[in-house]
């Protein structure tokens, strides 16, 4: 039996999953994050999580990981594939190995085909896209500083500026300032602000209040209604850009949305409905899961 190996590896964990080339899922395995990879310790951690991840795989699946030569591998990556490769190569006995980024195993995974658009928004947000013809396109994925905008550091960004300018006299008054500074023990915006550019609280941990402020957009709080109806928007116009680039005007198009920013229902159901108002666009959930989008890609490879 010829095995495939896909794995998706990410900010928050690994997931690896073993296949046969019909595309069955044999075993799957989960561990730690692996993003980073440019310092000793990011190495040593990439190298844990995808030999625990596969590792885990193997045993689900009954096979010896220490006997496994896996006939294609393919590694979608948080954070981008350039400094990956080389440590992969070392670590993984694969007779082909693809390290490509998270977005493109998620649009794999997405559709049956692997063909459309996918739009990704945790922490922060991207979306991409691949036509029939094999053309890729993307849009947003620049990071906190000059993008990721609908991503869920950008969601609570948001909310902390509106409870500074409430609190600075510029800007209305908001219950995301009691809700923002009940959920981080700070006294004030200012003090908030300031707990944010500290280590205590890293992007991933800021980007988690992005739920608190759905939950007030649900309660009808105008501020953060505002923000995640904004949020939507952004999200809309990453998919429509990547639409243009790759499909003539009504050509049928699927999109896909994955990530927990889109948990939220009112973020979700306006995104929907901004995206399909493009002719030709369909838009839905994900059929699989960037792990088996993974798999599939090294199947197709």
């Amino acid at each position: 039996m010829k095995l495939f190996l896909g794995v998706d590896g990410g900010q928050s964990g690994t997931a690896a999953v073993i296949g046969d080339e019909t595309g069955r899922v044999l075993g799957a395995g989960e561990a730690g994050p692996c993003n980073h990879a440019a310092a000793g310790e990011g190495r040593a951690k990439l190298e844990r999580a995808v030999t625990e991840s596969v590792r885990a795989a193997c045993a689900q699946a009954g096979f010896d990981a220490a006997a496994v030569t896996f006939e294609a591998a393919c590694f979608g990556m948080s954070g981008g594939p350039e400094d990956k490769q080389e440590i992969l190569a070392r670590i993984l006995p694969a007779r082909r190995l693809i390290v490509t980024n998270d977005a493109v195993i998620a649009l794999a995974g997405a559709t049956e085909s692997g063909q459309g658009i996918i739009t990704i928004a945790g922490t922060g947000s991207i979306a991409f896209g691949r036509n029939a013809a094999g053309r890729c396109a993307r849009a947003g994925g620049w990071g906190y500083i000059f993008g990721d905008e609908g991503g869920g550091f950008d969601i609570a960004r948001q909310a902390a500026r509106a409870v500074l300018r409430a609190e600075e006299g510029w800007g209305p008054a908001t219950r995301l300032r009691e809700i923002l500074l009940d959920a981080t023990g700070a006294h004030s915006a200012n003090e908030l602000l300031h707990l944010f550019y500290t280590d205590a609280w890293p992007r991933s941990r800021v980007a988690r209040l992005a739920r608190l402020v759905d939950e007030a957009a649900a309660e009808s709080e105008p501020a953060a209604l505002e923000i995640i109806h904004a949020a939507a928007q952004h999200l809309a116009l990453l998919a429509a850009a990547v639409r243009n680039q790759l499909w003539r005007e009504g050509e049928p198009v699927q999109v896909a949305y994955i990530g927990g920013v889109f948990q939220s229902v009112i973020l979700r159901s306006r995104f929907q409905t901004l995206v399909e108002l493009q002719e030709g666009v369909t838009c839905g959930p994900p059929l699989r899961g960037p792990a088996e989008g993974a798999l599939l890609e090294a199947i197709r490879a």
